[in-house]
């Protein structure tokens, strides 16, 4: 069966048995978003849902952890933090080959533009800019204690640890040299910041277009949580600054570089930056290049992880390939703003 079809009739024999509260599955349909673990609205007996699976096929290594998705999220339904609600999380790989999680179908509009042209007032995109500030501040002040995720991540020095990782994910799934991601992976083993202490639950994807909006700017929920663990909350904010630096002519997901943000009512980096550390009781934030730079790396090696897939089939989106183009362009951009070019 095909990455974007679901065997739902063994699902739903699955589901008879374990979650039938959930009720029969009468039509699906994935999501044309989600690089990562494929998912789809289920219309069934009781209302609509969302499914999300791993991937057929082999994966790396602490790839598509859905499982963790799914604690995550409902360690998190109480919380500031606007989540769906989950309803069930199934293990057994036998039912449809991976595992999958079934949870709330949240309805709301999805942006992936960053300059928000669809939004036609300044004031509603300078709203949808705070709340994702202030949604970002309650996330890293979680009690992660208190939500029972303190054995969600590896102790130590998170920066090392990520850099690491993501450089052997990255040459697990590389299919050419790319020299400026090599200079890239010396100039991030150099230049790693002292641990500071600080731990937080870390999105590691927070992004717009892994947030559901109200019509009036607010958040409805929070999605993709896939890459979440305990980390350090400036990866958070590195990551999403990284976002809104990518050129405005982006095909898909395109971010703000270019463009007068002024004039669309979407606070500098600066702001933004300085608007979380007020949030946070922070002064500021030293070793913000690095910080940068650290995200521009992960991000072209989760690409990088997709054009693998997409060469053995296994890739959630047509696009896939046309993601690759962009591995060496992440990586210059990179060390631009290392090298203050």
């Amino acid at each position: 069966m095909s990455i974007h079809q679901l065997d739902t009739d063994a699902i739903n024999h699955y589901l008879d048995a374990n979650a039938n509260s959930i009720g029969k599955i009468t039509a699906s349909k994935k999501f044309s978003g989600g690089q990562s673990n494929p998912t789809f609205l289920l219309t069934t007996t009781q209302g609509e849902y969302v499914l999300r699976r791993q991937p057929p096929g082999k994966l790396l290594k602490s790839a598509h952890a859905v499982d963790r998705e799914y604690r995550v999220i409902k360690a998190l339904q109480s919380s500031a933090v606007p989540v769906p609600a989950v309803h069930h999380l199934c293990r057994d790989t036998d039912v449809i080959g991976s595992m999958f999680y079934i949870m709330e179908y949240v309805k709301g509009e999805i942006f992936w533009d960053a300059a928000l042209k669809k939004v036609a007032d300044n004031q509603v995109r300078a709203r949808m800019y705070d709340n994702m500030n202030q949604v970002l501040a309650d996330l890293h002040d979680i009690d992660i204690a208190a939500a029972g995720l303190d054995d969600f991540g590896r102790p130590g020095n998170y920066f090392s640890r990520q850099v690491e990782r993501w450089t052997a994910q990255y040459r697990a799934s590389e299919t050419t040299t790319q020299p400026a991601m090599e200079s890239l992976i010396d100039y991030l083993n150099q230049n790693i910041p002292a641990d500071d202490g600080q731990v937080a639950l870390v999105h590691g994807d927070f992004r717009l277009d892994n947030m559901i909006f109200t019509p009036d700017a607010e958040i409805k929920a929070i999605l993709d949580w896939e890459l979440s663990t305990l980390g350090h909350p400036y990866a958070d904010l590195a990551y999403q600054c990284m976002q809104l630096r990518l050129p405005a002519n982006l095909p898909q997901a395109p971010g703000l570089g270019g463009l007068n943000r002024n004039e669309l009512g979407i606070p500098d980096e600066k702001e933004y930056v300085a608007r979380y550390c007020e949030r946070r009781g922070i002064d500021h934030i030293e070793n913000w290049p690095f910080y940068l730079a650290f995200s521009f790396f992960r991000l072209a090696a989760i690409i990088q992880g997709v054009v693998k897939r997409a060469q053995e089939g296994n890739a959630s989106s047509d696009k896939a390939q046309e993601l690759g183009a962009m591995v060496g362009p992440l990586a210059d951009m990179a060390m631009k703003i290392v090298n203050k070019e």
